[in-house]
């Protein structure tokens, strides 16, 4: 276990490549089926304008966009080797699977051919994962690794529907089955402080991801965000956001119940400073970040000291299966 009591994606990467690595957050201009008429045209509850890619750079191109984010990273960590690969693409915002298989090739293909770029990091949905994208994702994933992240957010299919999720909780287990049929790492998205979802709840999903062929998970606080749906809702007094203290308990909890070998990509997230309506305490993630680390040694808290005795085995013998 490292020094922060938890397997952080730091860990992973310095495993996996030697070496620090930084992620270059891309938009490829996809759009979801919950935009698009497919399903729906609002979106997520909480997602936002720019689909969870507010961070994203900018530019015409794939390379573009990198060339922006190495600058980006450059300039706050002056110094890195250009001769090594160092740098994750990670295709952000909105859906991106949700296109036809040749214009995913081209733009996957863009980035992970780029010398510095050591791997993709591609978010998108269960239900967006046909079998020639599955194929086309096996085959970048024998150039360089490749991480699948999918939008589970919760396991309870009431709030699933309020959310306006779209999508029923056995086509998200499906989906992790065949992506680990193609060798890829499957990194799940979980909200804390969904609206009318309380402490168990997320405990609840840890349990569920855990006995799940997964790889890696995404702890994330609920944001309410101007100019959505769900702000209109916080607005109205219909929502509420959990406070510092809140979700300093539930996220350790959450960890303590965590299978061990399970990468934890995330313990917060800190939404864009110009359009997050609240918790404003998140606005500041170094303060949280901190915070969570704290009250992790004070609480003598690490990841898995929950993890009900005995079953480690029986699933990572699932996680073998799958592979």
């Amino acid at each position: 276990m490292n020094r922060e009591r938890y397997r952080s994606l730091n860990q992973e990467y310095r495993e996996r490549f030697g070496r620090k690595i930084y992620k270059v957050s891309l938009n490829a201009g996809m759009t979801c089926p919950n935009r698009d008429g497919t399903l729906g045209r609002r979106g997520c509850l909480f997602c936002s304008a720019g689909g969870s890619g507010e961070f994203a750079a900018s530019g015409d191109s794939i390379r573009d966009q990198i060339e922006e984010g190495i600058r980006r990273v450059e300039r706050k960590m002056p110094g890195r080797d250009p001769e090594k690969p160092s740098y994750i693409a990670y295709f952000q915002a909105y859906t991106n699977t949700y296109a036809p298989a040749d214009r995913l090739r081209a733009l996957y293909t863009e980035a992970i051919r780029d010398p510095r770029i050591a791997g993709l990091s591609i978010a998108t949905r269960p239900d967006c994962l046909p079998e020639e994208v599955l194929d086309l994702l096996e085959e970048m994933n024998r150039e360089k690794p490749v991480w699948v992240e999918l939008g589970l957010q919760t396991i309870r299919e009431d709030t699933a529907r309020y959310i306006r999720r779209g999508y029923a909780l056995p086509c998200f287990e499906e989906a992790v089955y065949r992506l680990k049929e193609c060798g890829l790492s499957v990194v799940v998205h979980l909200i804390a402080g969904l609206p009318g979802e309380g402490k168990e709840d997320l405990l609840a999903a840890a349990d569920y991801l855990n006995g799940l062929p997964a790889d890696g998970v995404k702890l994330q606080l609920l944001h309410v965000l101007e100019g959505t749906d769900l702000a209109a809702e916080y607005r109205a007094g219909r929502v509420r956001v959990l406070s510092e203290e809140e979700y300093l308990d539930w996220i350790l909890s959450a960890v303590a119940r965590l299978r061990p070998d399970i990468t934890i990509h995330r313990l917060t997230g800190d939404g864009p400073k110009k359009i997050l309506l609240a918790p404003l305490w998140s606005g500041n993630k170094k303060q949280v970040m901190n915070a969570i680390r704290r009250e992790m040694a004070v609480h003598d808290i690490w990841q898995g000291k929950d993890f009900p005795a005995g079953k480690e085995e029986k699933a990572n013998g699932s996680k073998r299966n799958a592979e």
